[in-house]
């Protein structure tokens, strides 16, 4: 380190972790030298050392579990805003072993946002789903699911929540979701949400609220779920449209 610089320490030790990083010595899934192992072997202050590290950890290079260290970043999942696919299949794709843990499995009120969304009277019960989606012991998601009652009645006892909701839906019910109306925000980490993801408060996620329809186009699902924007990318195809009877271009 050059300590006449007018380069901050904290981002010339952040520069030379980031090399370390791209050049593969320090792998995906590895843990970073702690901020009082840097302190003591580059003569630092912690403060600086802790800098460097959420710097890192702001650019989604790293991460941060609480009480275990900061972790190199995987490469980004690539959420394809053009599926409907399952956490379980998503994840199951890349390879990645997959869990869930349930928070809330019950029977409930239908909400005024809920009842709008599923087309459902105000008095009609939903089946709530709301668990962590888990992906190689990370916590990728916080997802929040409303089913009319109706539609499964029996999903309180023959389900397990730990497991795909899709494949339970498909196999013992024949339902099978064809189209999805998806709204994606960007947000940040309320306390519940970083606590359960093992983030820090105020951390960028994706918000993600989602209604699924059947062929017929009914309403099956109204999901409303919190992504960690430190381990999520959105991509999307697009394609040009000639429309020469546009009035305007821009």
């Amino acid at each position: 380190m050059d300590r006449q610089s007018v380069v901050p320490l904290y981002f010339q030790i952040e520069q030379q972790l980031l090399q370390h990083i791209r050049s593969g010595r320090f792998k995906p899934g590895r843990l970073l030298p702690s901020e009082e192992v840097i302190s003591r072997r580059l003569r630092i202050s912690r403060m600086t050392a802790r800098q460097a590290l959420k710097s890192l950890c702001s650019q989604g290079v790293a991460y941060s579990q609480r009480g275990k260290g900061t972790f190199v970043s995987a490469v980004k999942v690539e959420k394809n805003s053009r599926q409907v696919l399952s956490f379980t299949k998503e994840m199951e794709a890349r390879g990645s072993r997959t869990r869930s843990r349930v928070l809330k499995f019950e029977l409930a009120s239908t909400s005024e946002e809920v009842a709008d969304a599923l087309h459902l009277a105000h008095n009609e019960k939903v089946i709530t789903l709301k668990r962590v989606r888990i992906a190689d012991s990370l916590p990728m998601a916080v997802e929040c699911t409303c089913l009319p009652l109706r539609l499964c009645p029996d999903l309180l006892q023959k389900f397990d929540p730990g497991t795909s909701l899709y494949k339970a839906l498909a196999e013992r019910y024949g339902i099978r979701i064809a189209s999805a109306d998806e709204v994606a925000e960007a947000g940040l980490a309320n306390a519940e949400v970083a606590h359960l993801l093992r983030i820090a408060k105020r951390s960028p996620v994706f918000l993600f609220t989602r209604t699924s329809y059947l062929d017929s186009g009914q309403p099956l699902e109204y999901v409303k779920s919190a992504y960690r924007g430190d381990r999520y990318k959105i991509t999307s195809q697009l394609s040009h449209q000639d429309n020469r009877n546009s009035i305007g271009r821009i």
